[in-house]
Formats: structure tokens, C-alpha cells, sequence
């Protein structure tokens, strides 16, 4: 499960050529061609960067930019600005706005991509490691592995997808409808209990006996990796 990118787009051949390459860089993508379907998407789901064009029918590029950084949800959501405005002025107004980044069209492919990646592994690394650690467990992306204590713990693949969902956030509180999208994606119609479930298969696989569970429950809310697990594994230790 790569890092999610919204593409906000309204020239298709563009936005199909920005979606094959990055799903060929292992990202997952979205696209919209209306900053006002835009603003209804990320209400819906929270991607981890959004690829932005300036100039966008319902809503401009840069009224969205404004709008996203206003919501606590989405303020410090990484995002490129796409334009073909490449006045010093213009760069200036995209970049106070709220922009992270800012790219003149036509544009090199290569060279967005190394842009993208530059800027998640700065604002979030942990969607870009291989190796996901927290106490003494560990998550492998590459091989699909998780070990806790030194020993493999066996997990199907959608607990596998929601235990490294948990893992890029630890502490942020997750709802049910969340994670359905993130895990199952948008597409996929089933009940939220079943996330209830699926964590319970979670919880069963990786808590070993005598250790805490990095997975909480907050009634009414959701569900969080607990960004306190490290500290309680430690305790443990320390009193046996």
C-alpha cells in the first residue's frame, strides 16, 4: 500500500500520464478535474499529497490551496502546485498561499516524481520507509513481514493493510468509515463492523501473551495505533 496521491486536474491526457507513472512508482492515485469535487474528496479521504493545477473549473487551484490549509484536518497536507503561471510573482502568491511546492508546466515527469518523493520523506517519512518500527515491532513492506519480539507473526493481507495503515499515524484516532476507504478502498460496499472484525483478527495475531496492545479502541471514534505502545512495552520489560 503505497502513498496516496490526488491528482486535481483538468487536462486528462496530463492526468493520465502523471497516474501511469506514479502507479508505476507503487503510489496509489486519485484524480478529480474540478477544484470543487476536489474539496468534496478530501473531506472524504485524506490522500498524503495532492498534485495541484492552479487554474480549475468550479473552484480554482488556489482557492482550494487556501481552503485546505484553513481545515485542521488537511493544514499540513503536502502539496505541488501545477501551472503554467511561471512569473516570479505568481510562484510568490502559489508558495504564500500555502503550496509546498510549485512546478511550471510543461514539466519534466522525472523530475516531479523526485519532487514528490523529496517532499514525503520530509513531511512523512513513514509513508515512504520500507521498515516500519514501533517497540519491539516491526512491519516489512517490501517482504510482507511483521515480527514482534524477534518472533514472525502471521497476518492475513487486510490485516497486514489495516496494521501498516495504523502504523504510518501512530496516535491519530481513525474512524471506521476511514479505514474502510483506506484499506478496502472507495469502491468496495460492506458493512463498517467489519473493520471491527478484521481488528479483532489484528489484535489476536500480534499481541503475544504478557504484552500490551499497540491497538486502541476509542469508543465512539475509532481506532489508533497507540503512539504510547513504546513507552508501555518498555515498562513491561523493565518490571519482568
Amino acid at each position: 500500500m503505497g502513498p496516496r496521491v490526488l491528482i486535481v486536474e483538468d487536462e486528462e491526457p496530463l492526468t493520465l500520464l502523471l497516474r501511469y507513472n506514479l502507479e508505476a512508482e507503487g503510489y496509489e492515485v486519485d484524480s478529480v478535474s474540478r477544484g470543487d469535487e476536489a474539496e468534496i474528496r478530501l473531506r472524504e479521504q485524506v490522500p498524503d499529497i495532492v498534485l495541484l493545477d492552479w487554474m480549475l473549473p468550479g473552484l480554482s487551484g488556489i482557492e482550494l490551496c487556501r481552503r485546505i490549509r484553513v481545515r485542521p484536518e488537511t493544514e499540513r497536507l503536502p502539496i505541488i502546485m501545477l501551472t503554467a503561471r511561471g512569473e516570479e510573482g505568481d510562484r510568490i502568491r502559489g508558495l504564500a498561499t500555502g503550496a509546498d511546492d510549485y512546478i511550471v508546466k510543461p514539466f519534466s515527469v522525472p523530475e516531479l516524481l523526485a519532487r514528490v518523493r523529496a517532499l514525503l520523506r520530509r513531511t512523512k517519512p513513514a509513508h515512504i520507509a520500507t521498515l516500519l518500527r514501533a517497540g519491539d515491532m516491526e512491519l516489512d513492506r517490501e517482504t510482507h513481514r511483521v515480527r514482534r519480539s524477534g518472533k514472525d507473526l502471521h497476518l492475513g493481507p487486510t490485516e497486514f493493510r489495516l496494521l501498516e495503515f495504523l502504523m504510518q499515524s501512530p496516535g491519530r484516532v481513525f474512524s471506521r468509515e476511514h479505514l474502510l476507504n483506506a484499506v478496502w478502498g472507495h469502491d468496495v460496499y460492506i458493512d463498517e463492523r467489519t473493520v471491527d472484525v478484521h481488528v479483532g483478527r489484528l489484535r489476536k495475531a500480534i499481541n503475544l501473551p504478557k504484552m500490551p496492545d499497540p491497538i486502541r479502541t476509542v469508543r465512539g471514534a475509532g481506532y489508533s495505533f497507540d503512539e504510547t505502545f513504546a513507552r508501555a512495552e518498555q515498562a513491561a520489560n523493565a518490571e519482568s
